[in-house]
């Protein structure tokens, strides 16, 4: 198995180097099994197409989305200066992300306090190099002809407007795109935003999840594709528990590329 080559801004710093793009793990991204997969996944597909990226690595801290969307502003405040002390430091100008929540609060929220950089989610990057040709895809791969239904993030869908990059990076498969009924500008929630993965659920009858499992699974799709790390564990648990995890799959659109790039 190829080791990943994964610099970090201080190891590059101490070269004289700096990287085209750095790429915000973030906090899922780091400590998340599942979502360790997606980190994993991503830096093979930059490895191979030789982006030129780096990591903070230890000096990565959460951007405080968490405790913004809980109400602790100044916690948030707090997270978000002293990331944005380390990377003005390091003169970071282009960050790259595999969490929506990270890409909201590093692209929106961090300029009022004097973060200022060019934000771009995976699947835009993905969308990209796809585009210019770097990244290539197999004749006939494994998802070709497969059903595929894709679920809208709310913070890369109806808080940022991007639903064409990931749209066309699954189009880059052979794939049969499926629509859930609520989809785009009209998506449903998970069930994990708005602080909601930290906190016990509502009195209600029904779990969030569980309804966009169910609204998933009607489109007779084989795999959920998803670009969120709160997003594939309500999804794959909402499937879990209607005991359909046989049948159909959850993936991020970084391990859908990777599985079917000819390297």
């Amino acid at each position: 198995m190829t080791t990943l080559k994964i610099p970090t801004m201080a190891d590059l710093a101490a070269e004289g180097r700096s990287p085209e793009i750095l790429f915000w793990v973030g906090c899922a991204g780091s400590f998340d099994s599942r979502a360790q997969k997606v980190t994993v996944a991503f830096c093979k597909i930059m490895n191979a197409v030789g982006v030129d990226f780096a990591i903070l690595g230890n000096e990565e801290s959460c951007t405080g989305d968490p405790a913004r969307r809980a109400g602790n502003e100044f916690l948030f405040q707090m997270q978000a200066l002293q990331n944005i002390e380390v990377l003005n430091m390091y003169e970071v100008k282009k960050i790259v992300t595999a969490c929506p929540h990270c890409f909201n609060t590093l692209k929106n929220e961090y300029p009022a306090l004097g973060g200022d950089y060019e934000v771009v989610h995976h699947t835009q990057l993905l969308q990209s190099l796809i585009n210019e040709g770097r990244i290539k895809m197999k004749e006939g791969g494994e998802f070709r002809g497969k059903k595929i239904t894709y679920h809208d993030s709310c913070y890369m869908g109806r808080v940022n407007g991007v639903y064409e990059a990931p749209r066309e990076v699954l189009q880059a498969l052979d794939a049969d795109l499926v629509e859930m009924k609520r989809c785009r500008s009209n998506g449903l929630c998970c069930g994990a935003g708005g602080a909601q993965m930290w906190k016990e659920d509502e009195p209600g009858d029904k779990r969030i999840n569980i309804e966009r499992a169910e609204e998933a699974l009607s489109t007779g799709a084989s795999v959920v594709a998803a670009n969120c790390p709160f997003c594939l564990t309500m999804m794959g648990d909402g499937i879990k528990a209607k005991e359909k995890q046989d049948d159909v799959m959850v993936y991020d659109l970084a391990e859908l590329i990777l599985n079917n790039m000819s390297h």
